[in-house]
């Protein structure tokens, strides 16, 4: 019987132990996808002038082309914290408008990006091209990996790079 006991403890212990993580680092890294985009800013002052907008990424050999969606961008408001650390923001509308389009893949060599539309009028907007190389970088620290981003701006002046 107390060899069935101990042996049951050493059992318990061990799996209760087997739960735990280590982690090297500080602090884990967040359990979040990136998608492969490419994300359009339209310029406020801009955004009256376009009705419709399409887009044409080119990177590695491979096209990738769509109307797309655009939608009310936003800025964060801080709210600031509580006492106890617990903090807080609120989206904003910044008279941006924002559209993505979606990638097979992402990396971060050269892009050539393509927008045409229509404006407000019905009529043409002016062809914007842009060649770019996406940015990688580590959000969250090294140990969790690079994200690659590709984000431009349109406006007036044509295409370039989000800053």
């Amino acid at each position: 019987m107390r060899k069935s006991g101990v042996l049951l403890a050493l059992i318990t212990t061990t799996a209760l132990t087997s739960g735990c993580y280590y982690y090297p680092y500080e602090t884990p890294c967040p359990a979040i996808g990136q998608a492969s985009v490419v994300s359009v800013t339209v310029a406020a002052p801009y955004v009256p002038q376009v009705a419709a907008l399409h887009l044409k990424a080119c990177q590695d050999g491979v096209c990738t082309e769509d109307d797309l969606e655009l939608r009310q961008g936003s800025v964060s408001i801080d709210q600031g914290c509580t006492p106890d650390g617990v903090c807080s923001a609120t989206a904003s509308p910044d008279g941006t408008m924002i559209g993505t389009l979606f990638l097979d893949a992402l990396t971060e060599s050269p892009m050539a990006v393509t927008a045409t539309g229509t404006s407000a009028d019905g009529s043409a907007l002016p062809v914007r091209t842009l060649d770019f190389v996406p940015r990688g970088e580590f959000p969250y620290g090294e140990h969790c990996g690079r994200f690659v981003t590709a984000s431009v701006v349109l406006d007036a002046e044509g295409l370039r790079p989000a800053p």
